[in-house]
């Protein structure tokens, strides 16, 4: 149940008290998950190699024990620091997903290479043009039709030795290349740029879901090439970024693109940054939400609906959201988050958070303790 208790209306005040201040400080870094099949695939050569998955999973501060659990999910600072980790084994910033490795050092070059474009037309030109040089098997191409911009995967479609035609990429290989070059191109000019449409060559993956957060809703599979394309008025639009800037992007990538850039324009977003404004104890119900949005109750849960979400859901993976952030990156007893969370009891927490990741707290408690590298 996740009403409050009269008898513990002085400390929800205090809790209350404590999450505007934290919110306050860590307002300029959005607090996401990312799902556990990102590690999972992201560790994919490691294991092919019979490298030491466990080691660098504890080293990142993730529970080697999650990758068993379907519905777990990390933070992604955790998944930032397992990224380099896995860079730093293999020498190769692009997890060894094609034939030439991308060595460590390769993406800030990258970042040196368009800073000083003007232009974010430019500046994605020669991002691509050096992405072509470092890779082999997988590149990319601007192309500005009208009022349309894409940019589309090139890939090495046939086998050197035997002339045969390559089957697609994984899907992973295709996000991720995407996500870097996307990513950059929004930090670039200092906001998300939104896309208009995301094809992919492969089939679709178990873990879709996390990529129509991540670039859009409506997303194509087994299309004839992976693209994806957004208004060409982007590509008129100056570079803000200087060397200085790019000094801190760098400290925070990849996390920064798994969380900042996210697609912030749809209903969802926008309800869950209005909810972060607030402590959970003090979230409104449907209807009072949809009154603050200037609409009625059954037109907010079909805008809801079209976007494959319901009220309860977004509040549910909000309280998910904190509970793995607070349990990761602080030693608050959990009976207090649970507190903080709006749960009246412990137990109610516990049996909620198994339900969300399939994991007990303490397992993420064991993640936030890692030796940090």
């Amino acid at each position: 149940m996740l009403a409050l208790d009269q008898n513990r209306s002085i400390r929800v005040v205090e809790f209350a008290t404590h999450w505007f201040r934290e919110c306050n400080m860590s307002r300029r870094v959005e607090k996401g998950t990312i799902a556990i099949s990102f590690v999972f695939e992201a560790l994919e050569v490691m294991r092919r190699r019979g490298l030491d998955c466990e080691h660098l999973l504890v080293r990142a501060g993730i529970s080697p024990e999650l990758l068993n659990l379907p519905h777990a999910r990390v933070s992604a600072n955790h998944y930032g620091k397992l990224w380099h980790l896995i860079a730093d084994t293999l020498d190769d910033e692009f997890f060894g997903m094609d034939s030439h490795g991308m060595k460590k050092g390769s993406f800030t070059l990258l970042c040196h290479s368009v800073i000083h474009a003007d232009t974010l037309g430019r500046a994605l030109h020669r991002a691509l043009r050096f992405l072509r040089v470092v890779l082999d098997d997988i590149g990319a191409e601007l192309v500005r039709d009208g009022e349309l911009a894409r940019i589309t995967v090139m890939e090495r479609m046939t086998d050197h030795t035997s002339a045969q035609v390559l089957p697609p990429q994984r899907a992973f290989a295709y996000g991720t290349f995407l996500l870097i070059v996307h990513g950059l191109a929004c930090w670039l000019v200092g906001r998300r740029i939104p896309l208009l449409s995301a094809d992919f060559r492969c089939a679709e993956p178990s873990f879709s879901g996390e990529w129509r957060v991540l670039f859009l809703p409506q997303l194509q599979f087994n299309q004839p090439h992976t693209e994806i394309s957004f208004s060409a008025k982007y590509l008129d639009m100056g570079t803000i970024q200087t060397e200085r800037t790019m000094k801190q992007f760098l400290r925070n990538a990849p996390a920064n693109f798994l969380v900042k850039y996210k697609n912030s324009a749809s209903l969802t977003a926008q309800i869950r940054r209005r909810l972060r404004e607030v402590p959970p104890m003090a979230w409104p119900d449907c209807e009072t939400l949809a009154r603050q949005f200037h609409t009625s109750q059954s037109t907010f849960r079909r805008r809801l609906d079209k976007e494959g979400q319901s009220y309860r859901a977004i509040l549910d993976d909000l309280r998910r959201d904190l509970a793995i952030s607070l349990l990761s990156n602080s030693d608050k007893p959990i009976a207090d988050i649970a507190a903080e969370l709006g749960f009246t009891e412990a137990s109610t927490f516990y049996r909620a958070f198994r339900k969300w990741t399939g994991a007990r707290p303490s397992e993420y408690r064991f993640s936030g303790i890692a030796p940090p590298h």
